[in-house]
């Protein structure tokens, strides 16, 4: 790292980039929802499919993603650690007990509470549902 009196830069192997450079590489809200909304719809189907680890993996995978959205948008860090305790926590406990019929209301009360999220963010026009198709790599 040099420290030009200044603008700090970051060497690599393959270029030497300023902070403001690094920072504009991270990825934004919609990349990480993006995301977020796969692993989320995996989880649905690897529990249909009756593949209860890659269901925890997939949940795991959507705290994962959320705290590093937290990092990057830390305005939305209250409401994505609520969203933690109360909906991805009850996923992941139903899921451990492999609980069918407790899994199923706990995914669509953690939908309810991602849809009300959006719109309370602004953008009521995102509804997370449940996908009708599984991807096609992960069950």
């Amino acid at each position: 790292m040099v420290d030009d009196g200044g603008s700090i830069r970051v060497r690599t192997r393959h270029a030497e980039l300023g902070l403001e450079e690094i920072a504009s590489l991270l990825p934004g809200t919609g990349e990480i929802m993006a995301s977020v909304a796969r692993s989320f719809g995996s989880a649905w189907h690897a529990v249909e499919a009756g593949n209860w680890e890659l269901a925890a993996y997939f949940v795991r995978r959507v705290q994962s993603q959320l705290r590093a959205l937290a990092v990057v948008r830390p305005r939305y860090r209250a409401q994505l650690e609520a969203f933690r305790q109360e909906a991805l926590l009850p996923l992941l406990d139903a899921i451990g007990r492999r609980d069918r019929a407790a899994f199923e209301p706990a995914y669509e009360a953690a939908v309810a509470q991602a849809d009300r999220y959006h719109a309370e963010t602004g953008h009521p026009y995102i509804r997370w549902r449940r996908p009708p198709h599984p991807p096609e790599t992960f069950v």
